[in-house]
């Protein structure tokens, strides 16, 4: 059984005043207040930044509210593999926190030896979801276009030159978008230590900086 100590939250309201609580991994926030809602182990976290829902009813475990401002997960007669999970649901949890309260940002950079890439952004006016459109990619004709998953914002920045931005609340949609632009751009039928073109994750942090 393993206890996840959430900071400045409880199952039903959020605390207003602010000050720095420390969670199970000794890990420190300094938090706004927000709200976690579990019901049928469907976890919803509401903050500054927004909304997130996260269903965990495929995960067997238990949430129970010992006190205040701590979510107590436990599973029984779990073998090693089920207790695993603990720690899994307790990192979800956390990261739907991070979400709503400081929110995700990854920094890709181009790559490349000849062949500069060029890469245009165009959001979708049906879906609202952004579309990353990569041409000349090691000298290709072929147009590369990838969608951004939903809550995903994404910019050409203005700082750092050959530098894509992307953000959101939902880190598994950021990180996936980001996966998604580096796996498109692989290099097919040459030798991948000569030819290192590509778009690749250079910085992950959060939107709101401490």
């Amino acid at each position: 059984m393993t206890i996840f100590d959430v900071p400045k939250a409880s199952t039903d309201k959020a605390t207003e005043d602010e000050e720095e609580k420390e969670d199970g991994s000794g890990q420190r926030f300094g938090v706004t207040a927000f709200k976690v809602h579990i019901k049928s182990r469907q976890v919803t976290v509401e903050g500054p930044r927004g909304k997130l829902t996260k269903d965990l009813s495929h995960v067997a475990v238990n949430f129970s509210l010992p006190k205040k401002n701590v979510i107590q997960i436990e599973i029984h007669h779990g073998n090693r593999k089920n207790v695993a999970t603990l720690r899994t649901v307790r990192t979800l949890i956390n990261n739907l926190i991070i979400g709503v309260t400081k929110g995700f940002k990854y920094k890709m950079r181009y790559v490349y030896a000849h062949f500069p890439i060029n890469v245009n952004l165009d959001k979708n006016a049906e879906t609202g979801l952004y579309e990353v459109e990569i041409r000349n990619f090691i000298g290709e004709k072929i147009v590369r276009r990838v969608v951004m998953q939903s809550g995903v914002d994404v910019e050409i920045s203005k700082a750092q030159k050959d530098e894509l931005v992307l953000s959101g609340n939902s880190l598994e949609a950021v990180s996936q978008s980001a996966a998604d632009i580096q796996q498109i751009c692989k290099v097919r039928n040459k030798d991948i230590r000569k030819f290192l073109d590509g778009l690749y994750v250079s910085e992950k942090g959060n939107i709101v900086e401490e």
